[in-house]
């Protein structure tokens, strides 16, 4: 049941002509839209009415599927790379629709991609499903997850009629290491032409960037004496973690808006009555671009060398995971969006130059063309990365959005295809990256 090694196929062409799709300069609308006049466009109204009568179709033939993922998990949250339960039942689930499934890719366990069509034009879904610890889905990845995957076999219900291959990418570890920027330096995204997703939220947006973010590890190493009989023996390693706390806050005077520094310290000894010879931290470092984060990046190493030149403390400073880039948002694919999100009844608001939080989407839109709207229902004022979001996850306007950010992720993805200038610009995209050995 998986995919058949035939030729790529050809799109229809939107007035259901025959003929190949060539990227030749003219003015980009589909045969049926020029000079043909009314019944051209007639046609090609409906070619694409027939398209998303189809897609909407199959989106309701897995409707039972989607919800009953969406909420199992939703029930088994799994936390970044632990997430093999949850990649289980995406993997099987793809697998029993017909898709070419490759679980464990990039060597990372909860990660999968699942392929479906041989066209030329390879579209990319990407699915979360990671929780956070002790709150579970409260950023609502079992929504986003259930909707990237709705609108893959949404997708490839007409992929061989519009030339396109669908492709599934398993994303774990949105919430921490960063499982798009790590796929992405593997090359899963090689030969992509687009990238979508949609984010779980309490509003319809489209639009808006998002902070880049680094993380550190970071360690004190001291020495440790008997706080009581002879502390001036030790050497402090809290005190060198405290210092550099100092500073930071200090510092926070002179961040620019939007540049953000937060931290936890996760070990800050072992007994009250020994002078801690280990502190360990981790903190985050945000900002709305990536230069601006390598800016941010050396004044706040120098905050923790502080901390050890003023105590004699030993600083050992680790990247944690991967930094995430600021997002680009496409602009056609959103406006894409915001058509087919009409004609469900949604009205998502433009956030252009807003920022958002972090996401290691940002990374893939550096790459490829790529949209991440957030899809939104009723949450009674509660907000990402709280119990209380997550408390809403399943209820029915969250399913609803499941169904909403299916379709209109896979309306997206029809219009790509069947638009000849947008298909055109895609496609071009990926021979000039590939020529310049660009990996997206």
């Amino acid at each position: 049941m998986k995919n058949p090694t035939t030729p790529a196929a050809r799109p229809e062409p939107a007035d259901g002509r025959s003929g190949p799709n060539r990227c030749d300069g003219h003015d980009g609308r589909k045969g049926g839209e020029g000079g043909d006049g009314c019944e051209g466009r007639n046609a090609r109204d409906r070619h694409l009415r027939d398209l998303a009568g189809t897609v909407s179709g199959a989106v309701e033939k897995w409707r039972p599927r989607l919800l009953a993922l969406s909420h199992s998990l939703h029930a088994e949250p799994e936390t970044a790379l632990e997430e093999h339960r949850s990649a289980a039942k995406i993997g099987d689930l793809l697998d029993e629709a017909g898709f070419a499934v490759t679980r464990g890719v990039a060597g990372l366990p909860t990660a999968l991609v699942a392929d479906h069509g041989t066209g030329e034009l390879t579209v990319a879904l990407c699915a979360e499903y990671d929780a956070l610890p002790g709150i579970g889905h409260a950023c609502g990845h079992n929504v986003n997850g259930a909707a990237a995957i709705g609108a893959a076999l949404g997708l490839a219900a007409v992929a061989d009629r519009i030339g396109v291959r669908v492709r599934l990418v398993g994303t774990p570890a949105e919430e921490d290491v960063g499982g798009k920027a790590l796929l992405l330096k593997a090359g899963v995204f090689d030969g992509v032409a687009a990238a979508m997703m949609v984010h779980a939220a309490p509003a319809d947006t489209v639009g808006a960037s998002s902070l880049a973010i680094g993380a550190w590890d970071v360690t004190f190493h001291g020495r440790p004496a008997h706080a009581a009989l002879a502390p001036w023996e030790g050497v402090n390693a809290l005190d060198a973690m405290t210092v550099a706390q100092t500073a930071i806050g200090l510092l926070r005077q002179q961040l620019a808006p939007g540049t953000l520094v937060h931290g936890i310290v996760t070990d800050g000894g072992q007994a009250v009555n020994v002078v801690p010879a280990r502190t360990r931290a981790r903190y985050e470092l945000r900002a709305p671009t990536a230069e601006q984060l390598a800016h941010l990046r050396a004044r706040v190493r120098a905050c923790f060398e502080a901390g050890a030149l003023a105590t004699g403390a030993e600083l050992e400073l680790a990247q944690h995971g991967e930094d995430f880039a600021e997002l680009r948002q496409d602009r056609f694919m959103t406006e894409a969006y915001v058509r087919a999100a009409r004609t469900l009844g949604r009205t998502p608001e433009p956030r252009h130059g807003e920022l958002m939080a972090s996401t290691d989407m940002g990374n893939v839109s550096h790459a490829v063309p790529t949209i991440h709207p957030t899809i939104g229902y009723e949450t009674h004022g509660a907000l990402q990365h709280t119990a209380e979001f997550a408390a809403h996850g399943t209820s029915e306007g969250a399913d609803r959005a499941v169904l909403d950010g299916a379709l209109a992720l896979a309306g997206v993805g029809v219009e790509l295809a069947t638009h000849e200038a947008q298909r055109c610009r895609l496609l071009d995209g990926v021979a000039r990256r590939t020529r310049e050995g660009a990996r997206p």
